[in-house]
Parts: structure tokens; C-alpha cells; sequence
């Protein structure tokens, strides 16, 4: 295959800006959430067509409960109702929805909805829509350990035994390949606590655009960087 013609098997995106392009434009961060939806679903089509099989967002983290509860209901109502507003075009499109992260605080009326958006688009087969929500990497670590741990005092695993592959198969990601390329937007250089186990060996790409403007331009610039890296996994060639 032509190196240069490679399209990532995996990409993780972590979507920022939303709140700094409202007040860019003298609206309310509400409407940058919007905005930032139709991002989104620009992007995941954009995606699908490429050939990416996993697209996975960064959409709601564990420390996005210390905002303003307004913002937070709003934004909560924002993905659960765009999502499952674009549900029939997803499925009609062959993308799964999963959802990864913390659900125990989310109300019932959200965690129907997000169990409704992923048996309806459960069939789907040409690429699977991830949406991080409640995450934190480090939660997740801390989960996995714990879940070790229990299977440790219940001698059904010994400590010797413990293996990379084990916490791999203990994290919210246990079934999905690691990312190759994770995006974030809005020219800031960090991981935010996403996917830090995962992203050992992944390629990053920064962009100073805003996520309400990211969509398939910028997704094929992202693709493009991605093709002229060298991934030697710290071996030589």
C-alpha cells in the first residue's frame, strides 16, 4: 500500500473550542455547543467515507462537572439530542455508536437515550462513532486496577500474571483497536486525561481551528500530516 495513501484505522479526536468561537461571535456558549454538533456530524460523515473504522470524541469529561449545572444540562441535553436527532442517517450509513465513560451520573432520561442510539445503530458496520462521556483516563485506569485487583483476591488471576493485555482488556476500550491519529482543535497541546494508556504510540495533530469550524477539510489536512510520519513503534527499520 502507498504509504502515502494511508487512511488511520483508528482517530481519536479531542474537540475544544466550542465556548471560544461563541464568544468570538458575541453568542452564548450554548450556541458554540451547537455549532460544535454540526462539527461533528460533518466530521463523522467525512470520516465514514474516508474508510476510518473507528472514530472516537471526546464529548463530555469527568471534569466538565465543575462548570456553571446550566451549561452542563444544556450540553448533555445537546449531544444526547444530536445524536439521536442524526441516529437514521447514521445507521443508513453503516455507523455503530458506542458510548464509553462513567453513566452512573447521568440521568435516566439520558442514559435511555444513549441506549436507544446504540441498539438502534447496533447493525452498523462501516465504521463505529465512540462517544467519551463522563470519561476520564485516569478514572478508567483506576477502575481497571480495581477490577484486577478483585480478580487477584478471588485467586482467579495471579499477580505474576498481570499483563499489558490485562489492563488493556480491563478498560472501557477493551474491544477496540489503539488510536493512530488523535486530533485536538483549538490550538491547545494537551491530552486532557483521554485515552492516556491508549495513545502510547499514537500521532498527534494540533490545529488552531476552533472545533465548530473542523469538518472534512480539516479531517483530510489531519490525514495528510498522519501520512508523512514514520511509525516505527521504537524499533528501527
Amino acid at each position: 500500500m502507498d504509504r502515502h495513501n494511508v487512511i488511520p484505522q483508528h482517530i481519536a479526536i479531542i474537540m475544544d473550542g466550542n465556548g471560544r468561537w461563541a464568544k468570538q461571535r458575541g453568542k452564548d456558549r450554548s450556541e458554540g455547543h451547537f455549532a460544535g454538533m454540526m462539527a461533528l456530524k460533518q466530521t463523522v460523515m467525512a470520516a465514514a467515507q474516508k474508510g476510518v473504522k473507528w472514530l472516537t470524541v471526546y464529548a463530555f469529561s469527568t471534569e466538565n462537572w465543575g462548570r456553571p449545572q446550566a451549561e452542563v444540562d444544556a450540553l448533555m441535553e445537546l449531544v444526547c439530542k444530536g445524536v439521536e436527532m442524526n441516529t437514521p442517517d447514521l445507521a443508513a450509513q453503516g455507523v455503530r455508536v458506542q458510548v464509553i465513560g462513567d453513566r452512573s451520573r447521568f440521568s435516566d432520561i439520558v442514559n435511555a437515550s444513549l441506549n436507544r442510539i446504540e441498539s438502534q445503530t447496533a447493525m452498523g458496520e462501516i465504521m463505529t462513532l465512540v462517544l467519551a462521556l463522563n470519561y476520564s483516563s485516569r478514572s478508567e485506569l483506576t477502575m481497571a486496577v480495581q477490577q484486577i485487583a478483585r480478580r487477584v483476591a478471588a485467586g482467579e488471576l495471579q499477580a505474576d500474571a498481570i499483563s499489558e493485555q490485562t489492563i488493556s482488556q480491563s478498560l472501557y476500550t477493551a474491544a477496540m483497536p489503539d488510536p493512530d491519529l488523535i486530533i485536538r482543535t483549538s490550538g491547545e497541546y494537551r491530552l486532557s486525561n483521554f485515552l492516556m494508556w491508549q495513545a502510547s504510540y499514537a500521532e498527534f495533530y494540533f490545529t488552531d481551528t476552533l472545533w465548530p469550524d473542523f469538518g472534512e477539510e480539516e479531517l483530510g489536512k489531519a490525514i495528510e500530516a498522519y501520512n508523512t510520519r514514520d511509525r516505527r513503534y521504537g524499533l528501527v527499520k
